[in-house]
């Protein structure tokens, strides 16, 4: 990070943190208006980033500045690609193309379900923390920054979002390709074998522990898609697979740049909670510390587990049957599984609890 700025304001209106100022000429993705544009340069630049940018410097500078610390996700936890890259593209090059679209058509609707976050109810914070929030993340969380949130990934009126885009690139690279019909039922079956845990934080009023819980997971959702976005770019921009390689990756080049405020004004909001007190149902008091790296440690603890077994099984349960369809060779699937990207889960987390109350 470039050296601190501390004259940045710490409190900001809504408008404000929705601002996109003006562009020289609009992002256009298969034909859809979308949101962001490009400056006169030619240059991409995301929306609502006017005032919201600044406005993260500021709060995060803030928690350095009192003797905080900004949360870290060691990238080292994040599993990597499956298919990778490397056997995606030969999936490509031999006609199995279901595996692919199927997998970029999930990512679209996934990033739409992303306006679901503007619902998140944020308790008054002033009962639920001891010390006071006024000019931080925290305290702007329903005044813009959810908002902002819900409208970069879903779109906004006229405007097409993250979802938009990825079909964008989906079509462009792969030519209109067509949809697996068993696209949403996957993605319902994926998420009715998750069992739903207990609340990790009983001791926290319910909408609390419910917001703390909503932002850990999307922040690590949000980083480990880091590397879905990598995969993306990597794929779509390659000549021998995509018929549009420029316009495609720079499609996912553009998604990448506007998830940068997710992850950190996330990581923001979870810091300035960490570096409280909370209070507890009991009339006690709780670590802020203590209450995040519990629900981080339980989320990542979880998302190294899953998510490789979750995207292996979207692709290796009909592989062998898809690769039949498209006339390949038993040899094909050795091929494939020979450039799987060797990978394990590291020991720690990083935020493994203390479980140590206070009052």
């Amino acid at each position: 990070m470039a050296a601190a700025t501390t004259d940045l304001p710490l409190v900001y209106s809504a408008d404000q943190l929705l601002d996109s100022g003006g562009y020289d000429s609009p992002l256009i993705a298969d034909g859809v208006r979308c949101h962001g544009g490009f400056d006169e340069d030619g240059l991409y630049r995301s929306p609502r980033t006017l005032h919201r940018g600044p406005a993260i410097e500021a709060w995060q500078n803030q928690v350095v500045r009192e003797g905080g610390e900004l949360i870290q996700i060691d990238r080292a936890l994040m599993p990597p690609q499956y298919p990778n890259t490397q056997q995606a593209k030969l999936l490509l090059q031999h006609g199995v193309r279901d595996p692919i679209v199927r997998a970029l058509t999930i990512i679209s609707i996934v990033e739409g379900f992303g306006a679901v976050i503007r619902d998140v109810a944020v308790p008054d914070l002033s009962e639920c923390v001891v010390e006071p929030v006024a000019g931080t993340a925290l305290a702007h969380l329903s005044g813009g920054l959810f908002e902002a949130h819900a409208r970069d990934e879903s779109g906004w009126r006229e405007e097409g979002g993250h979802k938009q885009m990825w079909e964008a690139a989906r079509d462009l690279a792969l030519e209109n390709p067509k949809i697996p019909g068993d696209v949403l039922l996957r993605l319902m079956a994926r998420g009715g074998q998750r069992q739903r845990p207990e609340g990790p934080l009983p001791e926290l009023a319910t909408k609390l522990e419910r917001l703390i819980t909503m932002m850990a997971q999307v922040l690590v959702v949000e980083v480990f898609a880091e590397g879905t976005f990598q995969w993306g770019i990597d794929l779509l921009s390659d000549p021998e697979v995509s018929a549009e390689p420029t316009r495609a990756g720079d499609m996912v080049r553009f998604i990448q740049s506007d998830e940068s405020p997710h992850v950190e004004y996330l990581r923001t909001a979870l810091s300035e909670l960490r570096a409280r007190t909370l209070r507890t149902t009991d009339g006690g008091t709780l670590s802020g510390r203590e209450a995040v790296d519990r629900v981080l440690h339980r989320m990542l603890s979880d998302m190294t587990r899953r998510r490789p077994e979750e995207q292996r099984a979207d692709v290796r349960d009909d592989l062998a049957t898809e690769a039949k369809k498209a006339g390949v060779g038993g040899s094909f699937l050795d091929e494939f599984d020979a450039l799987q990207t060797a990978w394990s889960a590291p020991e720690q987390t990083g935020f493994e609890p203390t479980d140590t109350a206070q009052g």
